[in-house]
């Protein structure tokens, strides 16, 4: 009778204290979410706007000036409306203005806020970008004289008393080259009309005339014919004689000229650092109002009297490990990744102890993947800039000449840069689910031979031997983007060259498994320590961390590579014998073609790239 009625008082005190728990938790849980949430929001909206602020003023200043001469004012009058640190420096991190006195002055954070350049804007923060992220107040050249100024002007005030005489609501606005403009919203009639304002200036069209050789010097490089340039950019073809440039690289050219055109009348490339408010933690948003703390002291007084009253003996012995775990996740939430609790017993109380420390390691291993992962980005990044840059100060510098060699070394340090970046977009948009294929039968065979083609010459430099093994009847066909696929298959081949020594062997082959089309991509490199086999397809790893860019890659083909192959519903899967060789295997699936396959990525997709 005892062991019973102990049972059930047991029984009894967890189902009233897992209710009280549920209760309290609930209840507490959600007027600090409600009340940290709308804190956090606050807070956040003021950084950001803050910082949009900063960042803006100092973009117009760079569109419109040839340097950061004289620039000190306003960042300390930026910092003083803003309660911000606002530190101003170039891309080697050497200041230009710091709003801190020299004898306040705390090292700069490893990673800037912003890079401020009028010719490549932060669309995130600032909305006077175009769509070619040049700032619209960057008129350079463009920019008007005094007197074809003041002469547009007085016509533009002319046509805006002429309309307003007859009823028309019309005002005179100066664009950034400083022509006026007469607008007149709602009305779209040509009465009171003023030629002059509608034809080019002097000034306008000899930079014009400038950029319309740029633009044909780069689509003669380029294989392109010229084209005419009208005053608002659009482009008709020059020369009935030579085929016009297609839209997209006459775009290309069109873009890169302006900046060429530009870039003297504007301030440099700098780095921005914004500092967070000196009275951040006296002004913290995150301090309970009267009303919330009330509530928040009545909840729990409720709560801890009910516990006090029914489950003094058991809710003792509850609360104990209950207090090391809501302790940890506090440190948890305020950055405390190591943060770990003692595991004392084996019931529910216990393996929650047990999850909890294996969700804090695992997060602990996330942030540590994600500071590797944004300084592998830097890395990557800084390289080849840090040679554009170098080599532009020695050109600058008059030791050594701006030849064609030159411009051709740049030019290879640029498109490494920019199939980095291709890479990361293409990572990005996988992440997100905006990686779209445009899916359609495709001879596999016949895309194997032109991914070994285009990595042939590659292969014979690097002395391997690069075969494709395909039977005389091929395999057939499978249903997928052929581009994407031959951006799959060429990351495994160009990864197999680039790690087989000389006298090695790569071959790649293709067969039928059931259902599915495999290909394999085989090296007799030096081959993967098992150990390291797991990690091959994640993003900025190497096996050898003293690689460098020419042996090692991005470290980001092998990842592309697992994307594609999951966005085709198929997988990638790697084996190796370390010193031997290793083996690459890309199974996709077999199957009808698709009715509807949509491409909306902006931009046309790359063929192949580098692991």
């Amino acid at each position: 009778m005892s062991r019973r009625f102990h049972s059930s008082l047991v029984v009894r005190l967890l189902a009233l204290s897992v209710l009280v728990s549920v209760c309290s938790i609930a209840a507490t849980a959600w007027l600090a979410v409600r009340t940290t949430t709308r804190a956090i929001r606050q807070e956040q909206g003021q950084a950001i706007s803050d910082d949009a602020l900063i960042y803006e003023a100092l973009l117009g200043r760079a569109a419109t000036h040839a340097g950061w001469e004289g620039v000190r004012p306003l960042v300390d009058r930026l910092a003083r409306e803003t309660g911000h640190r606002v530190v101003l420096t170039t891309q080697d991190r050497r200041h230009i203005a710091d709003s801190a006195d020299a004898g306040h002055r705390t090292p700069l954070p490893d990673r800037a806020s912003a890079i401020v350049d009028p010719l490549a804007v932060d669309a995130a923060l600032a909305g006077s970008g175009s769509g070619d992220r040049i700032d619209s107040r960057a008129a350079g050249p463009f920019r008007l004289t005094q007197a074809e100024r003041t002469r547009l002007t007085v016509i533009a005030q002319r046509q805006v008393t002429c309309l307003r005489d007859i009823g028309i609501d019309a005002t005179a606005v100066t664009e950034p080259g400083g022509r006026p403009r007469v607008t007149t919203p709602g009305y779209s009639g040509t009465r009171c009309a003023e030629d002059a304002l509608d034809r080019p200036t002097r000034t306008e069209s000899r930079a014009l005339a400038r950029l319309g050789a740029l633009v044909d010097a780069c689509l003669g490089r380029r294989g392109g014919g010229p084209v005419r340039l009208a005053p608002d950019l659009t482009w008709t073809p020059a020369s009935r004689s030579r085929e016009p440039a297609d839209e997209g690289l006459v775009a290309s050219c069109l873009d890169s000229a302006r900046r060429e055109q530009l870039a003297p009348y504007v301030a440099p490339a700098a780095l921005l650092f914004i500092g967070s408010p000196e009275n951040a933690a006296a002004a913290s948003p995150f301090d309970l109002s009267a009303p919330n703390r009330l509530r928040m002291a009545g909840v729990v007084a409720g709560v801890l009297l009910l516990t006090v009253v029914v489950t003094v003996g058991l809710g003792l012995q509850l609360v104990r490990p209950l207090r090391a775990l809501t302790a940890a996740a506090q440190r948890v939430k305020a950055g405390d990744v190591a943060a770990r609790v003692q595991v004392t017993g084996k019931d529910e109380i216990g393996r929650l102890a047990e999850v909890f420390n294996e969700m804090s390691q695992e997060r602990a291993n996330l942030e540590r993947l994600r500071t590797e992962m944004v300084g592998d980005i830097a890395h990557e990044l800084r390289t080849p800039l840090s040679n554009i840059r170098g080599w532009l100060e020695a050109a600058d510098d008059g030791v050594v000449p701006a030849d064609r060699a030159l411009v051709g070394s740049l030019l290879e340090e640029a498109l490494l840069l920019q199939h980095i970046v291709d890479d990361l977009q293409d990572l990005a948009a996988s992440d997100a689910g905006a990686l779209r294929l445009h899916k359609v039968p495709c001879e596999v065979g016949e895309l194997l031979r032109q991914v070994a083609t285009a990595h042939g010459g590659r292969a014979d430099h690097a002395g391997v031997a690069l075969s494709v093994d395909v039977a005389a009847d091929g395999i057939g066909s499978v249903v997928a983007d052929p581009v994407r696929l031959r951006q799959a298959v060429a990351n495994l081949v160009s990864n197999a060259v680039r790690h087989t020594p000389p006298g090695g062997t790569v071959t790649v082959t293709a067969r039928r498994e059931d259902d599915a089309v495999v290909i394999a991509v085989a090296d007799t490199g030096g081959g993967i320590r098992p150990e390291d086999l797991p990690r091959v397809f994640d993003r900025f790893w190497r096996a050898e961390k003293s690689r460098n860019r020419g042996t090692g890659g991005s470290g980001l083909g092998l990842a592309i590579v697992r994307n594609l192959a999951h966005a085709h519903g198929g997988s990638v899967t790697a084996e190796s014998t370390y010193g031997e060789g290793s083996l690459f295997t890309l199974r996709l699936p077999g199957g009808e073609p698709e009715r509807e396959h949509a491409s909306t990525r902006r931009g046309s997709p790359r063929a192949g790239g580098a692991a």
